[in-house]
Parts: structure tokens; sequence; C-alpha cells
């Protein structure tokens, strides 16, 4: 960001070089979000963003917040050249992504490999939430997992999975699955998870049947994306948790718990590491 405010120092005034906001880097496209009072030199900070990061071949302006089944959102080209599709690399694996109909956030790149490395050999793992299949991969490429099975309902991010799977060479353990999570576990995966990954903040708690569904007769480990609010952000969370886990017969042990960036005006995106078992499971 202070290359980027330096590029701009001449062509924006202090006041303005103050109310820049982060942006991410996603292949070789820049995305940018800016406050109203800076849309008119969108152009001119889109410019300079493609000169301090030589890479960039496109800069694009999210114009609408994160939203729908899908969780997708507006984006406006800015500079460069007119298109929404990249590779992005992370963790020594390749992600063919279209930011204008999937979603996908570079930030979680650690949040990514940190579940990876939880991942022990043999284990199934079930991705209710898998997009264009970055966690799934991450976890083939570096874990001895069993198998990933690999749940979207976004008939675009699946074909990107699908497209990922076969360029990461992940496809004999990662299985790409279309359709809504419910209806896939109660199918097809019902009691085979050692692993349920839940990556879908705002709405993980209504699958929480789901994901009970999806582990194994013994229960097994569940990461569970939630937002919450200062301050206090983990309590509410928890206690929908042990509450509504309780009433199904299942005990919550919280493992570990972790702020992974700001969601708003003092709210979080989170994740809690569960371990969870039918009652009186030793």
């Amino acid at each position: 960001m202070g290359s980027l405010r330096r590029e701009l120092e001449g062509i924006l005034t202090e006041k303005e070089l103050a109310k820049l906001r982060a942006f991410d880097l996603v292949g070789d496209i820049g995305v940018l979000r800016l406050p109203p009072e800076l849309l008119p030199k969108k152009k001119e900070i889109g410019e300079a963003l493609m000169r301090v990061h030589r890479h960039l071949k496109t800069v694009l302006l999210q114009v609408s917040p994160v939203k729908g089944e899908f969780r997708t959102r507006k984006l406006e080209v800015v500079a460069g050249e007119p298109r929404t599709e990249t590779f992005h690399r992370e963790s020594g694996c390749v992600f063919k992504v279209d930011l204008d109909k999937v979603y996908f956030s570079p930030r979680l790149a650690y949040e990514r490999m940190r579940i990876a490395r939880q991942v022990r050999g043999g284990e199934e793992v079930t991705n209710l939430f898998a997009g264009v299949g970055c966690s799934s991969i991450v976890i083939a490429k570096h874990s001895e997992a069993k198998a990933v099975y690999s749940v979207d309902k976004n008939p675009e991010a699946f074909r990107l999975m699908c497209e990922n799977i076969r360029i990461n060479r992940v496809g004999g353990r990662v299985l790409p699955l279309l359709g809504d999570a419910r209806e896939v576990v109660s199918s097809k995966l019902r009691g085979r998870a050692d692993r349920v990954l839940m990556p879908l903040p705002g709405a993980a708690r209504q699958f929480l049947d789901t994901a009970l569904e999806a582990l194994k007769e013994g229960g097994g480990i569940v990461h569970f994306y939630d937002v919450g609010e200062e301050p206090d952000p983990f309590s509410p969370s928890i206690s929908f948790l042990e509450r509504e886990a309780g009433k199904r017969g299942w005990e919550v042990e919280v493992l570990n718990q972790r702020l992974l960036r700001s969601y708003g005006v003092r709210a979080y995106h989170l994740v809690l590491d569960l371990l969870l078992r039918p009652k009186g499971q030793k």
C-alpha cells in the first residue's frame, strides 16, 4: 500500500491518499475497493497500481459487495485488459478463477494451508462449499488425505474446480460434486468424513445438520467459519454450536479459534476448529 501511495503523490491529495483501501492481487489482476470520494480518479488509481505491480494486466474495481447465493460481486475494468479470468498461484498450486462468476479471496491463503497441515494420512475430508477447489486441492497437495470430497452448487465454480483438479493433477483424490451440500451429503457422502470444512461465513449455521451427517459415526473435526462482533466475537458462535449440537446428541470441544480478517466495523470473519463426538463417546 505504501508503494501505491507514493506512486499517487501529486495525483491524489493528502486527504485522498489517506482514504485508499487495501487491494487484492489475484494472478495478474488487481482488485480495488474505493470509497465514493475516490471514484472520479479510479482510472488514475488503477493505472498507478499497474505501474507499481508490473505483472498486472488488468485492474478491476469492486462496485458491489459480495452477495447472493454464489457470493459474487460486480466488477468494473478501470485499467488494462477487459477480462476477469486469470491464473492464481498459491502454496505450490495453480488456480484458474473468474472473479466475475465465482468467489475467491487470496487473503485466505494462510488459512487454507493451515487446515491442510492438520490433515492426517488416510483421512477422508468433505468440503461443503468448495468454490473453485482451492482448499480441497491444497489439502491434496500438502497432506496424505485418502480423499477430499469437494462440493459446490455454483456451476461456474464447479467447472473451474474440475479444471483446477486437472491442472494440479490431484484427480485421484479430489472428487468434485455439483449440487447443494445438503442434498449431496444426504445422497452420496453420509458418514464418510473424518473432517468437514464449512467455509461459508454467515450461512454455515444453516448447514450444521449437514456437517454432522457428513461425519463418521464416531465423530471428527469440523472447521466452522462464522462472523462475530466485538467485544467477544467467538462466544456467540460457540454458544450456538454447543446448544444446537447438544440438541442433536453431540458434544463440542473447541480445539482452536482464530480471527481471519475484518468483516466490517467491529465485525470479523472467524474460524473455530472443533472436535464433534456423539455424547458418551470417548
